[in-house]
């Protein structure tokens, strides 16, 4: 079986985030999976049959399946037309246990449609401030199997400087978006994503939370098209839109290395 890594929203190696994308010959149990998943020790794992339509792709963390992650479908779509496996020209989709996925290929960028993911207004709860350690503009939820919370700060410079408790916020059991307006002029917004619960303590970029970010700006911006930077170390630039409740979300992607699972 073929395994990568995939560098996400990014056009340099070694920035964005990093996935792994397995080809599969056969379906495998989830539990092989998983210690592929945790071998690789990133943040995300993306396991598809190449050979079907739509392709089925699924996502481990090195601890958890989770039901979609951007960054890995990015990876996948760019590992697919890069080895040849796809032509440029041929739209890729997906069925994610999450939903349906597309992506499609425009010069060096991928543009994946995705479901959107609304949140809702809610109250701050106090063992999340102080897991934090500041007090947000704003706060709103995402309620499902996979809740998170999404945490409008005032700047960019507090998105950047923050530093949680990732021991707190493991016990929440909830993922954390921290978002602000972004500081550069072609810039419309910013965030970071931490999600202990599942293993990672912060992810680098992420495509699913996006998907909640998207709806969330386009409405207090009142703008169908942005640009978006998830500000980790690994830096990350998005090209987005909101579109009903769908999302379109675009990235470059690079290569790492190729080789092959013997186990």
């Amino acid at each position: 079986m073929k395994l990568y890594q995939v560098d996400a929203f990014t056009n340099k190696a070694f920035g964005g985030n990093p996935a792994g994308v397995c080809l599969l010959e056969k379906d495998q149990p989830e539990a092989w999976m998983c210690a592929v998943a945790a071998e690789m020790n990133l943040s995300e794992t993306a396991f598809l049959r190449p050979e079907l339509n739509p392709i089925p792709i699924r996502y481990f963390t090195p601890e958890a399946e989770i039901p979609l992650c951007g960054h890995a479908t990015l990876a996948s779509a760019h590992a697919l037309w890069s080895e040849g496996l796809v032509s440029p020209q041929q739209e890729i989709r997906f069925s994610a246990p999450g939903g349906q996925l597309s992506c499609r290929a425009e010069s060096d960028w991928i543009y994946m449609n995705f479901p959107a993911l609304p949140v809702a207004p809610c109250a701050c709860p106090a063992d999340l401030l102080a897991a934090i350690g500041i007090e947000p503009v704003s706060t709103h939820i995402k309620t499902d199997a996979h809740p998170w919370y999404l945490l409008e700060l005032a700047s960019e410079s507090q998105v950047r400087a923050l530093a949680p408790d990732f021991a707190a916020l493991r016990l929440l059991d909830q993922s954390l978006i921290a978002t602000a307006p972004g500081d550069a002029p072609d810039v419309d917004f910013v965030s970071r994503f931490f999600a202990p619960a599942v293993g990672i303590d912060e992810d680098p970029v992420t495509g699913s939370a996006h998907c909640s970010l998207t709806p969330f700006w386009s409405t207090k911006l009142g703008k169908e098209r942005m640009l978006a930077q998830q500000v980790s170390q690994r830096l990350g630039t998005l090209r987005i839109a909101a579109l009903d409740e769908r999302v379109e979300l675009g990235g470059q992607a690079v290569t790492i290395f190729r080789a092959e699972l013997l186990c």
